[in-house]
């Protein structure tokens, strides 16, 4: 009976690695070890960074949001403790929207947000 080797279950796996390189510079696609810890490293980088993606897209909304309601005589953290009072319960990314495409509501809402300030 013939040896069996490992050679086509560690080809498969060289073969994997090098196709998840593709387009790196160098031997980061070329050599199995240099492109082993360069897809390691850029799995770490991608985990990490779908966390990171959510905080930005937050600090992003915050701004315009801020800077919408500045435009209407209020501070960004004002506006949220007067929409907490009244009692309206908007999400940040929907808020910055209504910023951006609906200038006049945003007012409205701004409006609302400090009469109930006022009333406080």
């Amino acid at each position: 009976m013939p040896r069996s080797t490992g050679r086509p279950a560690s080809r498969s796996r060289r073969k994997k690695i090098l196709k998840l390189a593709k387009g790196y510079r160098g031997s980061r696609h070329r050599l199995i070890k240099t492109a082993k810890q360069a897809v390691d490293h850029a799995g770490v980088y991608a985990y990490r960074d779908r966390k990171v993606r959510k905080r930005d897209f937050r600090k992003l909304w915050i701004a315009r949001i801020n800077a919408a309601a500045r435009a209407n005589g209020i501070t960004y953290s004002q506006l949220m403790h007067g929409l907490k009072l009244a009692g309206i319960d908007i999400n940040r990314k929907m808020l910055s929207e209504i910023a951006i495409h609906d200038a006049s509501g945003f007012t409205q809402i701004a409006e609302t947000a400090k009469s109930k300030i006022a009333a406080a």
